[in-house]
């Protein structure tokens, strides 16, 4: 499989380092990162990936009912438990304040899923928005994962855009 499909914007480096999702998911079948530089410091982007508790911030059309992702901080969002909702299909599995947040699901079509999005310092008022995710599929479902990661890829491309672009404003 193509490597931008599997890696699109982390440094080996990233791609090398332990999550909190590898825990979780240990038997994964495959992990897939994604990353993107933000002109925030890391504080401002971890607030930004908190709002994900109340939208998907990717294509909205699609993902979100029609619905547009709220264009403002929501008030209260960065208050995290285990358990909470976030993009209608994961629930918080743990978290590190101000630093990264690693959610779970599970599906009938895919299998297991547990991802990590972390807000990385990376200067004075930047950072890097850097995510890894871990999937365990079904025994019937491991013909689908070209399928399943260039789309996670489409959609989450644009969902880390859209959060960049919101922290830096």
């Amino acid at each position: 499989m193509a490597r931008a499909i599997e890696n699109w914007g982390a440094t080996a480096a990233e791609a090398a380092t332990g999550f909190p999702c590898d825990r979780l998911l240990p038997d994964a079948d495959v992990a897939l990162f994604r990353a993107v530089d933000v002109a925030a410091p890391a504080a401002t982007t971890f607030r930004w990936l908190c709002q994900l508790r109340v939208a998907p911030y990717s294509y909205d059309a699609i993902d979100n009912f029609g619905k547009p992702s709220p264009r403002a901080l929501t008030p209260g969002l960065e208050r995290l438990e285990a358990g909470q909702r976030f993009m209608r299909i994961f629930r918080l599995a743990g978290f590190e304040p101000g630093r990264s947040l690693t959610l779970v699901t599970a599906s009938r079509l895919f299998g297991r899923v547990a991802c990590t999005y972390a807000a990385l310092p990376a200067g004075p008022e930047r950072s890097r928005i850097v995510v890894k995710m871990l999937v365990a599929y079904r025994p019937f479902t491991r013909l689908v994962h070209p399928a399943f990661a260039a789309g996670d890829l489409v959609m989450m491309r644009r969902q880390l855009l859209n959060l960049a672009a919101l922290a830096a404003a």
